[in-house]
């Protein structure tokens, strides 16, 4: 196997994480009722304003993760097992109370270095 075929093999697995995030995204989306939606849109707006005051890069760094082989692939894979791990822990709950509480916690994060 070249490095040709071990990069094509990553940008491919790259691609499916992209993809099954958007299928994340437009299934939760299809679930939630229009009220709730901009209800959590306000919340998630502010975490991610106070969010991007520490990490600022964020957006470019992932962006980025996905035109390097397999980086998107590891990096998803571990935020999706982290999601099943805190539905399994947290009945009942959202994706949006998921995102709200990586949010708050990589926020603590920040404040305590």
């Amino acid at each position: 196997m070249s490095y040709l075929d071990i990069f094509i093999i990553g940008w491919n697995l790259n691609a499916l994480m992209f993809v099954l995030n958007l299928l994340v995204a437009i299934f939760t989306a299809k679930r939630a009722d229009i009220l709730e939606m901009r209800r959590d849109n306000e919340i998630l707006g502010k975490l991610k304003s106070e969010f991007d005051q520490y990490y600022p890069n964020r957006r470019y760094e992932v962006i980025v993760s996905y035109f390097i082989p397999f980086t998107a692939f590891f990096r998803t894979s571990f935020r999706l097992i982290e999601m099943f791990l805190f539905f399994g822990k947290n009945k009942g709950s959202k994706l949006v109370d998921f995102m709200i509480y990586k949010y708050s916690s990589d926020i603590e994060k920040a404040k305590s270095e």
